[in-house]
């Protein structure tokens, strides 16, 4: 019997439509590894919870992992981005799925402790929620071996899988999936870098001749940079860290504090996985210029200070869906997107599903993994093996159509040794 709690059931067959059209553009997930799962049932037996956005990109993960054997329980991992078609569409095909676009805190976390109570035996994660409150609520999952090891999709995740693992916290397997370069290097940047059409949904604005504030210089937020550069906008770059602004200065963007952007940006965009980069103090909201689009592509909505944005504005009004305006006491207008919360997913369709199909056909083959591998496997964070990202990489190129170059035994031998020299 399938579980869920979904906003519209009727939503199905509109989500079966949108996922067909997911499925086409993810190859290596959808076909190549779900049709061998389909034979091999490798995932024969097990429980797999993700708490991810529950996206066409994701239904197509669910659906190679169901085909592989496995139980699938779902969440939404922002209350925000959940598609209800497609969270529909999925408990039609056995898939149990517990999301629905605007729940709140409360909701959020409920949705969680279902997916935790199935007794999963792989989680896998999108900004560390669910593994966090099973450390903190399921301990019995973890100490009675049940939950063999963990996945992270997103680099936010990451950073708190790495600050509980260093204070000795981290009682479970857990693989970065997000550090694998088949994800990084396309989801992060590609993905999120097209994700700066969302302020083009949100307020269709023109980026040329514009003034866009980029925060952070990382995988993400380089990608935004050079696509808004792209559109034709005079783009800054901030930074804290000094290698990556030197990165900046390099490839021809303005390097400045963000403070000092304020006063001109017409697009301010962050994704940094920090908090408060833009400071919540109200002489600063009075540096804004008036008209200027807020939006964050990073994991949680404190990037910007919503918060305090909120509490600081004298009016707040919906004018456009997901976009707010902010009145401030001066009179001054400032537009924030989807509530402060993740652009690209709220007014957009997220990542490209072409992106995703790397993204979850690491997922997938690591799922596998972790089943073949869990009697060896140790607490902590555990790098994603070398041989799976290369073969997601070489069956993506496959799946296009594109053929490389191989080493020859000279050539491997040669690159491998040491002996031969000038």
């Amino acid at each position: 019997m399938v579980n869920y709690k979904v906003a519209d059931e009727s939503l199905a067959d509109q989500g079966k439509e949108a996922l067909y059209i997911a499925e086409n553009k993810m190859p290596v997930t959808a076909k190549v590894i779900r049709e061998r799962f389909q034979k091999e049932k490798p995932l024969k037996g097990i429980t797999i919870a993700g708490c991810l956005h529950i996206t066409k990109e994701t239904g197509n993960l669910a659906r190679t992992l169901k085909a592989g054997g496995a139980e699938v329980y779902l969440c939404g991992s922002n209350p925000l981005s959940t598609q209800d078609d497609v969270a529909a569409a999925l408990t039609q095909e056995g898939i149990n799925v517990f999301a629905w676009h605007g729940n709140t805190d409360e909701e959020f976390y409920w949705c969680i402790r279902q997916c935790l109570n199935a007794k999963p035996n792989i989680l896998i994660d999108d900004g560390a929620d669910m593994i966090v409150t099973a450390h903190q609520e399921y301990e019995d999952l973890i100490k009675s071996g049940t939950i063999m090891a963990c996945q992270e999709e997103t680099t936010t995740g990451v950073k708190r899988f790495k600050a509980m693992d260093s204070q000795g916290l981290l009682k479970v397997p857990l693989f970065p999936v997000n550090d694998a370069r088949c994800k990084n290097q396309f989801d992060n940047e590609l993905g999120t870098g097209q994700g700066i059409v969302s302020a083009i949904y949100g307020m269709h604005v023109l980026f040329a001749g514009k003034n866009v504030v980029i925060a952070g210089y990382g995988h993400c937020s380089s990608g935004m940079a050079l696509r808004a550069r792209g559109l034709g906008a005079n783009v800054t770059v901030t930074e804290v860290d000094s290698i990556k602004a030197l990165q900046a200065i390099f490839a021809g963007f303005s390097v400045k504090p963000i403070e000092d952007t304020l006063t001109y940006a017409d697009i301010i965009l962050t994704a940094t996985g920090c908090k408060h980069v833009i400071p919540p103090k109200t002489e600063l909201f009075d540096k804004l210029k008036d008209g200027v689009i807020l939006g964050n592509l990073g994991h949680f909505d404190i990037e910007i200070p919503t918060k305090e944005l909120y509490e600081y504005s004298k009016e707040i009004k919906p004018i456009r869906q997901n976009v707010e305006e902010l009145i401030f006491p001066s009179g001054k207008k400032v537009y924030l997107l989807a509530k402060g919360r993740l652009a690209n997913l709220v007014l957009s369709e997220g990542h490209p599903s072409e992106v995703m199909d790397m993204s979850f056909a690491l997922q997938s083959l690591m799922s596998e993994y972790i089943v073949k591998n869990k009697d060896f496997l140790k607490p902590g964070m555990v790098d994603v093996p070398i041989d799976i990202d290369d073969k997601v990489g070489f069956l993506k190129l496959k799946s296009m159509g594109v053929e490389i170059d191989t080493l020859t035994e000279e050539q491997y031998n040669y690159i491998h040794g040491y002996e031969e020299g000038t």
